[in-house]
């Protein structure tokens, strides 16, 4: 009963008032929209139905949208419901996981902070691929705990293997931050010789591989004519897009077809400051100390301990993904700090009841008041970043936290009553700021590429904001939605415009397919100018529309393809402006024809 209303209290704050958010972030919505109406766009992740070109990541997130739209029709309910259906069944499954190593209590406790983290309350209300990879990642731990028990098949690490190679199709590389811990919880206590625990380690290996590898070896082996461009690469290969736009490039900064290395709070400090603290930062202390105790309070037991063996899993995933994120110089967004959630979860409810196990010790004791104190301390100085946001919150979490604090360093000679009574304590004064944030969280629409936690700070319509931007997509105005739907069917492409965000907004209001020139920055050289050239002389495309310049731009004397496109068509078509956008008739005669293309 108790994880029954776990779970439907993390589905009511997954789900509440989802469709406030429109269609979330456009840049996928669209994607979706394609996918919905055509088979190929769904198997490659097209923007747009005619196949101009692809996300910059791989579509397995996409293929569940895809098949939820199919199913109930495209609208934000079908698109944005699996996402919090996921969110539920990862709650779900890390209350599995750990109640495996540790017990109920321990698993609910697991499956609470996962649901309360605000970064969660996020990225499971939205449309981005991370709802599916956290999900993903949090089975093949699940898969990777029982492969290490005694009598276990060998199966449940290949089934790890397929979801690790499932999530690699979701988001590439990232997927593959956990393997380490993985590796290092099989091969350090599972149950069999060590020579089959090699073994299995490398079938689990090999498992991953074939999941991931034969979606990337179809994609390069299809005809590159008959298939779209690849969005993220410069040379129109995935193998590129793994690893260098969404792989090394993230760590180092050198991307191609990205912007540069634009951080400045590169260091362990990332995870808490101004940037990413209110997505993530609020337990994770906590988890730190549980975890470190977790293994102090299990040192003496067997090598092939359950609760070791799940403690070297979540520990493992918890440090290598924080440092990956606190030091790469590539593209790095907060919301990506929700692939934390799982392993902050699992610590806090796999140490904390050794500790309280063990709560008569005064170490323990200790440690636990230790890790109360920090906690509630740390949730006032986030609270303080919105001091104008549920003043009263700050001075009750501070409140409790330290009575909390005091009564825990006495807890182990209080009566088993009044002990419980203090364990509700400590846990409220520490729920209380990342649950408060999860609801404003979920109270708040959410629009654009990035999403942030918290109260809303501003208005604005769901579906993205009048003329666009670089993170945020367009919200036409009738006049230019008429315009562009006008005779739309007898056009491959409806328009044309710079930057799949500006596409999406005028895909998704018009229902016809835009093509992305550029890709998401506008730098994937696709299409070429000579090839743009080709497909307005063969009548494929009706309207370009100049939405705004993007961080395209040029380098040196360098111009890019789209801003070459842009170029060659304000130089040659007469100017139209519609509802304040700037459109040009691709089919009319050109004002400037000299100088050839």
């Amino acid at each position: 009963m108790a994880l029954g209303g776990l779970l439907v209290a993390t589905g009511v704050l997954y789900l509440w008032n989802l469709g406030a958010s429109g269609w979330a972030n456009a840049y996928y919505s669209a994607a979706v929209q394609a996918g919905s109406q055509n088979w190929t766009a769904m198997l490659f992740g097209s923007s747009d139905a005619a196949n101009a070109i692809t996300v910059d990541k791989p579509p397995a997130a996409l293929w569940v949208m895809d098949l939820s739209a199919r199913l109930f029709g495209f609208n934000p309910w079908s698109v944005l419901v699996p996402q919090a259906l996921m969110g539920v069944a990862a709650v779900a499954v890390l209350y599995a996981a750990v109640r495996r190593a540790s017990g109920p209590g321990a698993g609910l406790l697991a499956g609470a902070v996962l649901a309360l983290t605000p970064v969660a309350a996020l990225m499971f209300r939205f449309n981005n691929p991370d709802a599916l990879l956290v999900l993903l990642l949090v089975i093949a731990a699940y898969c990777t705990q029982r492969a290490c028990e005694k009598g276990a098949s060998r199966w449940w690490l290949i089934a790890a293997g397929v979801a690790i190679g499932f999530g690699f199709l979701t988001k590439m590389l990232q997927a593959l931050l956990v393997l380490p811990a993985f590796a290092a919880a099989y091969l350090l206590a599972g149950h069999r010789p060590v020579g089959r625990r090699i073994l299995d380690a490398l079938t689990a290996a090999g498992a991953a591989v074939v999941s991931a590898g034969w979606y990337l070896l179809l994609v390069e082996l299809w005809p590159k004519e008959s298939r779209p461009y690849i969005g993220g690469s410069q040379t129109n290969s995935i193998t590129e897009l793994t690893l260098g736009y969404n792989g090394i490039g993230r760590l180092t900064g050198n991307e191609p077809g990205g912007l540069g290395n634009l951080n400045h709070d590169v260091g362990w400090g990332r995870l808490f400051g101004f940037g990413m603290g209110a997505d993530i930062a609020w337990l994770l202390p906590a988890a730190v100390i549980c975890l470190a105790a977790g293994f102090v309070l299990t040192r003496g037991r067997p090598r092939t301990d359950r609760t070791r063996a799940s403690l070297i899993l979540w520990a493992g995933w918890l440090v290598v993904t924080a440092l990956v994120f606190s030091y790469m110089n590539g593209i790095v967004h907060p919301y990506y700090t929700v692939a934390l959630a799982p392993a902050i979860g699992a610590g806090i409810g796999i140490g904390s009841n050794l500790l309280w196990q063990n709560r008569r010790d005064v170490r323990s004791a200790t440690a636990m008041a230790g890790a109360v104190l920090v906690t509630t301390v740390l949730a006032a100085v986030l609270l303080a970043r919105h001091s104008d946001w549920m003043p009263w919150l700050r001075a009750a979490v501070a409140v409790g936290g330290v009575g909390a604090t005091v009564l825990l360093l006495v807890v182990g000679r209080l009566h088993r009553r009044a002990a419980r009574l203090v364990a509700a304590l400590a846990v409220t004064s520490c729920l209380a700021g990342p649950a408060a944030f999860s609801v404003a969280t979920a109270a708040s629409p959410h629009s654009g590429a990035l999403p942030s936690v918290g109260p809303s700070r501003h208005g604005g319509p769901p579906g993205g904001f009048p003329g666009g931007g670089l993170l945020s997509s367009p919200n036409p105005h009738p006049d230019l939605i008429r315009l562009l739907t006008t005779d739309a069917g007898q056009f491959t492409w409806a328009a044309a415009v710079v930057g799949s965000n500006n596409a999406a907004g005028y895909q998704l209001a018009s229902g016809a397919p835009v093509m992305a020139v550029g890709g998401f920055n506008g730098t994937d050289p696709s299409p070429t100018l000579e090839q743009f050239v080709a497909d307005v002389q063969a009548g494929r495309i009706h309207y370009f529309v100049v939405g705004p310049r993007l961080m395209m731009g040029r380098s040196g004397t360098e111009t890019t393809e789209s801003a070459a496109i842009r170029d060659w068509v304000e130089a040659r078509y007469l100017e139209l402006t519609v509802d304040g956008t700037v459109v040009y008739d691709l089919t009319q005669g050109a004002g400037n024809l000299t100088g050839g293309a």
